[in-house]
């Protein structure tokens, strides 16, 4: 009988012990790190950055107001006044925009006080915009480009019969070029004097 009893003993014992062989131990997550310990070290990798959002397209530094002098243009040719020294300034936009920045508006205040200096002159405000889009796409931004810098105007006390719009979309390029720089200086609205 105590053969017996041992032989029982002894079952029970490599039952248990398989029994608990099959279980897994449980599972503990690692505590947060804190400390020095939190950042690696000089020779350990580092996690990826988040990608930062792309930049937004720079306007060109054009629309930042240079002083013009008035000067006396009233003798002058209008292929003069519309040549490369033009005392009125072209604005420019921004991407797919027809809003005015402050540094636009600066421009047209500039632009303004020539208008006033020279009361008969009549131009015309071309709408342009960069080669992206579809043509209609362009022409109706560039006709709203070219309404937001006369509205502005307006509103400086210029009158409606002096000032003409029209929108040439994508199509006369500044800048043949086909990158952001290029793209920037063709977002504008252009003044062309068209009789005085």
């Amino acid at each position: 009988m105590r053969h017996v009893c041992q032989y029982i003993a002894l079952v029970g014992l490599v039952a248990l012990t398989a029994a608990g062989c099959h279980k897994k131990p449980p599972v503990v997550a690692p505590p947060p790190p804190s400390g020095p310990a939190a950042f690696p070290s000089a020779g350990e990798a580092t996690p990826p950055t988040p990608e930062a959002p792309p930049e937004p397209p720079a306007i060109p530094s054009d629309n930042a107001v240079t002083s013009t002098p008035l000067g006396n243009w009233a003798d002058k040719p209008i292929d003069v006044i519309n040549g490369p020294d033009s005392p009125l300034k072209p604005v420019f936009f921004a991407y797919d925009s027809d809003e005015l920045d402050d540094a636009a508006r600066q421009v047209l205040n500039a632009d303004a006080e020539v208008l006033k200096a020279y009361p008969t002159w009549v131009v015309t405000l071309e709408g342009h915009c960069d080669e992206r889009g579809t043509a209609e796409y362009n022409l109706a931004l560039g006709d709203r480009r070219a309404l937001a810098a006369k509205n502005y105007l307006l509103s400086l006390g210029i009158t409606g019969d002096r000032i003409r719009t029209v929108s040439y979309g994508k199509e006369f390029p500044f800048d043949p070029g086909h990158d952001e720089a290029a793209w920037a200086k063709n977002r504008r609205a252009h003044f062309m004097l068209t009789s005085k």
